[in-house]
Formats: C-alpha cells, structure tokens, sequence
C-alpha cells in the first residue's frame, strides 16, 4: 500500500544539507590538503620550519651587513688615530732607540727628554705657547662678543636692508683664506702692524660669518612669549640677550668656543705670513721650525707636535657633552 505523496519504484528523498555543491567542495578541499601533506611526509620536514630556515638566513645576512659595517669603521679610526697615536709614541721615545728601533717602535722605557729639550733650547716652545694663548684668548673673547651682538641684530632687530646685509656679510665665507692674505698683509703693512701682536688677531677678532650664521639661526629659534613676556617687565635688548637668549643657547655657544679655539690654536698661514723671527712666533710656525731646523731629531718634533694638539684634546674631552647636546638640538630644529 503506498501513501498519497509517494510513487511506487521511487527512492527516499535527499537530505537537504547534502547538497552536490557542498560535496565537491569537501572534495576538493580534502584534495588539495593530501598532496601537502604527503609532499611534506616525503620530504622529512614540517611546515614550520620553513620560517625559522628564513629568518635564519635574514640573520646571517643582517650579521654580515654589520660585520663590514663595523669593519670600515675600524679602518677608518685606524688611518684617523694612528698618526696621532704614532706621533704620541715617538714623542716618549729616546733619540737612541728612535735611531736602532726605527718609527713603530713603542716606548722602552718611556722618556721625558724630548719634552724638556723643547723648553730647554734657546728656541724653545715657551714664547711661541705664551703668544699662542693669548692670541686664542683674545680673538675668543671678541669672536663670542661681537658674533652674539651681530646674530641678535640680525634674528630679532628689524632694520632697512637687514637680511641684504646679513647675506653679504656671509657671502664672504665663499671666498678662499689664502685669497685674502696678500690684501691683509698689504693693510698691516701700511699701518706699521706687520710683525705685531696686533697683526695677529685684528683680522679674527670682530666677529666670525659662520659664528654668527649659526648663532642666527639659533637665536630666531627663541619663543617670542618669552620675549614679549621680558619686554613687559620692562627688559631692554641687552638684558633679553644675556638673561635669556644666551642662556638658552649656551649648549651652541660652547661649540663655538671650541670650534674658535681649534681654528686659531691650529692657525698656521697668517702668522707666518705676518710675522718673522722669534718674538711673536706661534705654536704652529714653531713646530714648522722644528721640522726643519731638527730635521734628524723626529723625536723632538713629535714631541712638539704631541705638545701642540694636548689642550685641544683636553677641551674636546671636558666639553663633549655639551657638544652633544648642540649637535641634537640643532637635529630637532
């Protein structure tokens, strides 16, 4: 007996979730995971490896990239200390063991004789250290004053043709040192200056165009609330600068004692242009001197060469944080 919905020779309907499309997709999908799976099974080797193999790789490559880094570097602070170094060895080296051992030798013992027969000689380095601190001390003094008064005029003064003026003013920095000495010389000369401690630093001491570029742009830096905040309370121009502008800027300011202290301390072509004999010699020309009145004697010139670059290396030393800190603020500006 069959019932009303039903044929006779019929099969039972289908379920309704057994659908051909969602059978071929299992189908397919249990396909595709048999060959990796098998091929993975073959080959001895989880998939999870394969990342670490990478990472490995990058590794290796990341270490060999620094490895030649860090290889350069030291090249480069080899070839930049060891004239330094080598000059400092030979300073402390005996004129009998510089004479048998040759250069590279180190120290055995070290001696102090070079050092004294500097001091001891009747040209000795005693007037060219004298004259050279106080020329570095004067023309550092009237660098630093005439350089802060120049930036402030020019970052917050407002004047007919100031910026003309200021790009003028630093357009001498493009002009070559060695193309102003004869033009110098002449002047001095004229003046009866030449061989004179005047000669000396009248040309350096009114102020520097790349001291006062970089002390400009410093100083623009300033905020004017401050500013404005000091004027109310009834601040002149020169009680801004040195109660708030310098202070303020003193991180740049001691990089540019530095850096006017190495320029000078290292200045070689003026004073030996300027001046002649020994009375006004520099540090510079009397190193050069040693160079070729001691020509067989290195140990001695190495030792005024290692006496000549010992206070900038101190300074450097003492003031490195400061100009590490110049050096960021100027990289955040």
């Amino acid at each position: 007996m069959t019932t009303p919905h039903s044929t006779p020779g019929t099969s039972e309907p289908r379920p309704a979730s057994a659908s051909p499309t969602a059978d071929r997709s299992l189908a397919g999908a249990s396909n595709a995971l048999a060959p990796a799976s098998g091929a993975a099974a073959a080959d001895g080797r989880s998939p999870a490896r394969r990342p670490r193999r990478l990472t490995g790789s990058l590794l290796a490559r990341r270490l060999l990239g620094h490895g030649v880094t860090y290889l350069v570097l030291a090249v480069a602070a080899v070839l930049t200390i060891g004239p330094f170094l080598f000059s400092v060895l030979t300073a402390f080296t005996s004129t009998r063991q510089f004479a048998q051992e040759g250069p590279l030798s180190i120290p055995a013992p070290a001696v102090l004789e070079n050092f004294i027969g500097l001091f001891t000689s009747p040209d000795g380095f005693v007037t060219p250290v004298v004259v050279t601190v106080q020329m570095v001390a004067v023309i550092l003094v009237g660098q630093m004053v005439f350089s802060v008064l120049a930036a402030y005029a020019f970052a917050q003064l407002r004047f007919p043709g100031r910026d003309l003026l200021f790009w003028v003013y630093i357009a001498t920095l493009m002009v070559p040192q060695v193309v102003v000495v004869v033009p110098l010389y002449l002047m001095m000369s004229e003046v009866g200056l030449r061989n004179t401690f005047w000669a000396l630093i009248l040309p350096f001491v009114l102020g520097s165009p790349y001291a006062i570029f970089l002390l400009r742009e410093n100083f623009r830096g300033v905020p004017s609330e401050l500013m404005d905040a000091m004027r109310i309370d009834g601040a002149g121009t020169l009680r801004l600068l040195w109660h708030l502008v310098v202070p303020l800027n003193r991180p740049i300011i001691v990089t540019l004692v530095l850096i006017t202290v190495v320029t000078h301390w290292n200045n070689f072509m003026w004073p030996m242009v300027i001046t002649s004999g020994p009375e006004w010699r520099v540090i510079t020309v009397a190193t050069s001197a040693l160079q070729s009145q001691y020509n067989n004697n290195w140990t001695l010139v190495m030792a005024g060469t290692t006496l000549a670059m010992l206070p900038l290396v101190i300074l450097m030393i003492v003031f490195q944080k400061q100009i590490t800190r110049s050096v960021g603020d100027a990289t955040l500006r």
